[in-house]
C-alpha cells in the first residue's frame, strides 16, 4: 500500500520546483510514495523539466490557472496514500522530514494533520509555522499591528501563537499551506479543499474542518524545512490584498455565527481599504518620489541660478521675463526627465553613466528645439548650459540620497564585491564556480570549504565545522552549499546556527543550472543562473519597445514609397499598427505556435533570428540555439540588423 502521497501545485517557479523535487526524492528513498505535480498553465518550461528529469512524477497539466484549491483537489481525488502532503514548490525538505512525520502520525491516531517548523532562505523562523483560528479579535490584533507590538503576548500575538515555544511540539488550530501533512482518513471525513478559495484561506478552512471532525492538528518542530516564501505570488501587490482578505470573508461566512461573521466582514473590509490605500500610497511614493525630487531640484537650481546669471551678465536681476520660469524651464525639465527615463535613469540599479547620458541627450534635444523657436522664446543658451551643469550635479546627488534610504528600491551598484565561499567537494565546486562565472551577477569566490573534516590544504580554506570562523575572518557575505555533497538537514542546521551573522545562503542542487537563495521573506527568491534572460531585463524591454515604436513610425512614413515596390503587400501597414499598439514586435522568436517555453516571454514577432541567416531548412537544434542566443545576447542593434536583413518580409502575416 502507498504510504504517502505528495502533491505540489506549481505556477511559473521552475527553478524552485526543481530544487524542491530533488529534496523530495532524497527524502522518500525508503518510503512507498507517489509524487504529483499539478501545473497551473506555467510558461517557464516547468512541465518540460519534469518530463525530462522526473518521469516517475504524476504530472497533471492544466491549460488554465485553476487556482490552488482546484489544483490540489485534482490530485487528492486520485491519491492512494495513507497520508497526503500538500507541499509548496518553493520549499526544501530534510532527508528525514517525511519519515519523522509518518512516525509521529502513526503513534498519534488522534492527529488529523501536522505542520513543521519553517525557516526562510536566510535561516529565520517563519511565524506562520503555527497559527490560531483567525477569530474577529485575533484578526483585529493582527491586521492593526498589535501582534507586532506584543510578539509574545498570549492575547495580542495569538494569530501566530507567539507565546508558544518555536521548538516544542504543540497542539495548534491552523496549519501552514506550504506543508500540510494530513491523514487520509481525516480528509475522507472532512472533504477536500473548498474550491470557493482561489488562493489563500483554503488552508485555514481545511485545518478548521479537521479539528471540527474530532481530530487534532499539531505543530511538529522536530524537522525543519526551508520555505522561500513569496515565490508564486507577490505579497505586496494589491491583488494579494484583495484575494487574501476576501478569502477571510468567505471563511467567516462559512464558519462563524451570523453576528460574528458580520463583525468579521466589517473588520476585514476596513482592513482591505486600509491596506489597499497603503499599498497604492507605498507604490506611488516609491515610483514617483525620485522623478518629483529631480523636477524640484532642477527647478530650484534654475530659480536660484537665474538671478545670479542675470546679475553677472546684465548687472540687474529680472532681465528675463516670468515666462522663462513658468514655461521654458518646465519644458526643459520634461525633456530631461523623459530622456533620463529612456536611459534607465529611474531603474532600480543606478548607473552614473546612464544619468550622464540621459542629461546630455536631453540637453541636445532642448538645444535642437531651441534653434527652431521664435526669437521671443529663445531666452538664453547659456542658461540651458547652466541648467545642464546643475542637473549633472543634482541628479546623481538625489540618487545618492535615495541610495542610503532603505525604503527606496533604487540603489547605486555596490562597489564592494559580494564575497562568497562555496561548501562542497572539488568536482561539484568546479561545476558551481562555472555557473557563477557565467551568471549576470559575478560575486568574488574567496575560497572553498570542505563539507567534512578532511581538507586539501591547497584547495580548501577550512571545513564545515569552521564556517563561523571563516565568515568572521574573511568577511563573507554569502555561503553557497553544494547539495550533492551535503545533506539538506546539515544545510538547514547550519543556516539556523549562522542566522545571527547576517549571512545570505544559496543552495546549488546537482545537475541543475541554477543556484537558489532568498535573502528576505518580502522579496522573491534570488538565484545565480546562466543568463538566458537578457531580453527580459527592464532596460532591454524598454529599448525593444522604443525600437518598435520608432521603426513602425519610420515605416509608416515611408509606406507610400515602399508599397509602390512589387514585392511588398499592404499587410505591412497592419503589422506596423500591431507593433505600435504592442500586439506584436518586429523581431521575436522563430516559432510555429507559441513562445519557446524555456525562454523569456516576448510578443509574437514579424521577423525572427533566422531572417539574419536565411536558413531555409533549419533543424530543431539550430532553431533552439538561434532563439537562445537572441534571448541571451539581446541588443537593440541585433533587432536593427534583423529588420534590415529581413526588410522585404515585413509584410509577413
Amino acid at each position: 500500500m502507498t504510504k504517502l502521497s505528495i502533491i505540489i501545485v506549481n505556477y511559473n517557479v521552475k527553478h524552485f520546483l526543481e530544487q524542491c523535487l530533488i529534496s523530495v526524492f532524497n527524502a522518500i528513498k525508503n518510503i512507498e510514495t507517489e509524487v504529483f505535480v499539478v501545473d497551473n498553465n506555467s510558461v517557464d518550461g516547468s512541465c518540460t523539466m519534469i518530463k525530462e528529469k522526473y518521469p516517475s512524477v504524476i504530472l497533471i497539466e492544466n491549460k488554465i490557472n485553476y487556482g490552488f484549491s482546484v489544483a490540489n483537489n485534482q490530485a487528492l481525488k486520485i491519491a492512494k496514500g495513507e497520508y497526503h502532503l500538500l507541499l509548496n514548490p518553493d520549499t526544501v525538505v530534510e532527508e528525514d522530514s517525511f519519515q519523522k512525520c509518518l512516525d509521529f502520525m502513526d503513534i498519534h491516531p488522534e492527529a488529523g494533520a501536522l505542520g513543521v517548523k519553517m525557516i526562510d532562505g536566510k535561516g529565520r523562523f517563519l511565524p506562520e509555522s503555527k497559527r490560531a483560528l483567525p477569530t474577529p479579535s485575533v484578526s483585529f490584533y493582527k491586521i492593526f499591528g498589535l501582534s507586532k507590538l506584543f510578539p509574545h503576548s498570549k492575547k495580542f500575538a495569538q494569530y501566530h501563537l507567539g507565546h508558544l515555544d518555536n521548538n516544542t511540539i504543540n497542539e495548534i488550530e491552523i496549519l501552514p499551506g506550504a506543508f500540510m501533512f494530513m491523514r487520509k482518513e481525516a480528509l475522507d471525513k472532512t472533504g477536500l479543499l473548498d474550491e470557493d478559495y482561489f488562493m489563500y484561506g483554503e488552508d485555514i478552512d481545511l485545518s478548521y474542518r479537521i479539528t471540527n471532525a474530532g481530530y487534532k492538528n499539531y505543530y511538529y518542530p522536530e524537522t525543519t524545512i526551508i520555505h522561500y516564501k513569496g515565490e508564486s505570488t507577490k505579497k505586496g501587490s494589491l491583488n494579494y490584498v484583495f484575494i487574501f482578505y476576501n478569502a477571510m470573508i468567505i471563511f467567516a461566512r462559512k464558519h462563524f455565527s451570523k453576528k460574528n461573521a458580520k463583525l468579521y466582514s466589517i473588520i476585514i473590509n476596513l482592513a482591505i481599504y486600509f491596506r489597499a490605500f497603503m499599498a497604492i500610497l507605498n507604490r506611488f511614493i516609491k515610483n514617483a518620489f525620485l522623478p518629483i525630487l529631480d523636477i524640484a531640484s532642477i527647478f530650484l537650481s534654475f530659480y536660484f541660478l537665474k538671478p545670479m546669471w542675470e546679475q553677472y551678465k546684465f548687472g540687474d536681476i529680472g532681465y528675463y521675463p516670468s515666462e522663462f520660469l513658468s514655461i521654458a524651464v518646465p519644458s526643459y525639465i520634461i525633456v530631461w526627465i523623459i530622456s533620463l527615463w529612456f536611459n534607465n535613469g529611474y531603474s532600480k540599479h543606478i548607473k552614473l553613466l546612464n544619468l550622464l547620458k540621459g542629461i546630455f541627450i536631453g540637453s541636445v534635444v532642448i538645444l535642437a528645439f531651441y534653434a527652431l523657436l521664435p526669437l521671443n522664446f529663445r531666452f538664453s543658451r547659456a542658461l540651458i548650459l547652466i541648467g545642464t551643469i546643475s542637473s549633472l550635479i543634482v541628479i546623481p546627488v538625489n540618487r545618492l540620497l535615495i541610495h542610503y534610504i532603505n525604503y527606496f528600491p533604487q540603489k547605486y551598484k555596490q562597489t564592494k564585491e559580494l564575497q562568497i565561499v562555496v561548501v562542497g567537494l572539488k568536482e561539484e565546486i568546479e561545476r558551481i564556480s562555472g555557473i557563477i562565472k557565467e551568471a549576470e551577477i559575478k560575486p568574488k569566490i574567496i575560497g572553498n570549504v570542505s563539507p567534512n573534516t578532511e581538507t586539501q590544504e591547497s584547495y580548501h580554506i577550512g571545513n564545515f565545522s569552521q564556517l563561523n570562523e571563516i565568515i568572521k575572518i574573511h568577511k563573507i557575505d554569502e555561503i553557497v552549499f553544494c547539495a550533492k555533497d551535503i545533506p539538506s538537514n546539515q544545510i538547514i542546521s547550519s543556516m539556523l546556527e549562522l542566522t545571527g551573522l547576517n549571512i545570505n545562503f544559496k543552495i546549488a542542487q546537482p545537475d541543475t543550472l541554477s543556484i537558489i537563495g532568498s535573502n528576505s521573506i518580502e522579496t522573491s527568491g534570488e538565484l545565480y543562473s546562466i543568463d538566458i534572460n537578457a531580453i527580459s531585463k527592464e532596460e532591454n524591454i524598454r529599448s525593444k519597445r522604443v525600437f518598435d515604436i520608432f521603426s513602425s513610425l519610420f515605416i509608416f512614413i515611408l509606406s507610400p514609397v515602399i508599397l509602390l515596390l512589387p514585392s511588398f503587400k499592404v499587410n505591412l501597414l497592419s503589422n506596423c499598427f500591431k507593433v505600435l499598439i504592442n500586439k506584436k514586435t518586429w523581431v521575436g522568436y522563430y516559432s510555429q505556435n507559441t513562445t519557446p517555453s524555456h525562454l523569456p516571454k516576448i510578443k509574437k514577432g514579424v521577423l525572427n533570428p533566422l531572417d539574419l541567416v536565411k536558413n531555409t531548412n533549419p533543424t530543431n537544434t539550430f532553431i533552439k540555439n538561434s532563439n537562445m542566443v537572441y534571448a541571451k545576447d539581446y541588443t537593440i542593434w541585433n533587432d536593427l540588423k534583423i529588420l534590415i536583413k529581413g526588410f522585404k518580409d515585413i509584410d509577413r502575416i
